[in-house]
């Protein structure tokens, strides 16, 4: 089925257009978009398909869309920006902002180890009930008296209470939710469609995705759960929302700074895009010089004590491991960003001042580069 592709590209691009044209033509897509900037200058703006599985209403410029764990990319930022002003120290312990974290002997635990997924605090035991996903007070009082389910300083990824981590130290600092930080300093500013927590106005315009497929080392887990204790990777992801429904008005109005962010793929890239130039674009800076470089340093690599796959960590962002699958951000070993399970991905490559963005609607089975934006990525740099 042919399936018209809206937007602009350089025409140095028309790969690219030609590999995102056969996805959707493919079913690989309902609908989607993806964007590129290089020094800053948008160089591809894609868009096309369906808001919706049902296929009833068209993807369009202003359509924004649920991104998962790209989120963090953005939640990160707004901490960065807070140590780049001596408010946050990357080395103090949590507990000098936060007092309550101190609970059930986290009083040590740094900054940076909240950031780099090193904290020990990937789940939470304790069940509750699924309403607690909206309720920041609850959640972050939970995580501050729950003990650490992993040692702390081991390398596990905190797949959804990163948000409310990072965020509550956000919010005991600065006063603003995380959502409202990063819209009035890094969206508004800098004029990007990304958003934590929607408004009416936005919600209207958010397309619906598919469910989430859990990736075969989940859907393990998720089968083999028995009657007794849930194994950790289980717990990291259901407790407390289980599967949810991600489209209901709920889930898009709170602040979930892990995993619920709405936005563009042109929003990525022109986020991701800054980054890339040292932090500035158009006059507006979004992060020091020396704060790319310090979000980039890698921080934790290894095998993931969690989801027991190669990861290589920056603070609050994923670093690029060229020739390993699922891990690659393009060719250049200094790029840096975040994937979203289900397929979207946005990243900085600073070596080719490029900032990279791709949405989608059809939930894949990945944690980590989907192959959609893999072969996205592979059809840009081919040409560049």
């Amino acid at each position: 089925m042919k399936v018209e592709i809206e937007g602009r590209v350089h025409p140095r691009y028309g790969k690219l257009k030609d590999v995102f044209a056969a996805q959707l033509a493919s079913g690989a897509e309902i609908g989607g978009a993806v964007a590129v900037t290089v020094d800053g200058e948008p160089v591809v703006d894609l868009f096309a398909g369906f808001a919706d599985p049902a296929r009833a209403r068209p993807w369009t410029r202003d359509t924004i869309v649920h991104v998962y764990s790209v989120t963090k990319g953005m939640t990160a930022l707004c901490a960065h920006r807070l140590v780049d002003r001596g408010a946050l120290e990357l080395d103090a312990p949590v507990a000098r902002y936060w007092p309550e974290f101190a609970q059930a002997g986290k009083g040590a635990i740094p900054v940076r180890w909240l950031l780099s997924h090193q904290a020990g605090l990937q789940a939470l035991r304790a069940p509750l009930p699924p309403e607690s996903l909206y309720d920041w007070q609850a959640m972050c009082a939970a995580l501050a008296e729950a003990a650490p389910v992993l040692p702390p300083g081991v390398l596990g990824y905190h797949p959804v209470t990163f948000g409310w981590l990072v965020g509550e130290l956000v919010r005991r600092i600065d006063g603003r939710s995380l959502g409202r930080f990063f819209r009035e300093e890094v969206a508004t500013p800098l004029g990007v469609d990304f958003h934590i927590g929607l408004g009416p106005g936005e919600e209207k315009r958010a397309a619906d995705i598919t469910q989430l497929v859990p990736p075969p080392e989940l859907a393990d887990a998720f089968a083999g759960a028995a009657a007794g204790e849930p194994p950790l990777v289980l717990l990291a992801f259901v407790n407390p929302a289980g599967t949810g429904d991600h489209n209901a008005p709920a889930h898009r109005r709170a602040e979930i700074p892990a995993l619920n962010g709405h936005g563009s793929a042109a929003a990525l890239a022109r986020v991701y895009g800054a980054l890339a130039r040292g932090g500035e674009l158009d006059g507006v800076r979004v992060l020091s010089a020396e704060g790319v470089e310090r979000a980039r340093s890698l921080q934790a690599q290894g095998t993931c004590a969690l989801l027991g796959m190669p990861v290589r960590l920056g603070l609050g962002y994923w670093l690029n491991q060229p020739g390993v699958s699922g891990c690659e951000l393009g060719p250049n070993p200094g790029a840096f960003g975040h994937p979203g399970a289900g397929g979207s991905l946005g990243f900085a490559d600073p070596a080719a001042r490029v900032g990279f963005g791709y949405v989608t609607n059809r939930m894949g089975s990945s944690l980590t580069v989907d192959p959609r934006a893999s072969a996205l990525i592979d059809a840009f740099y081919a040409a560049a």
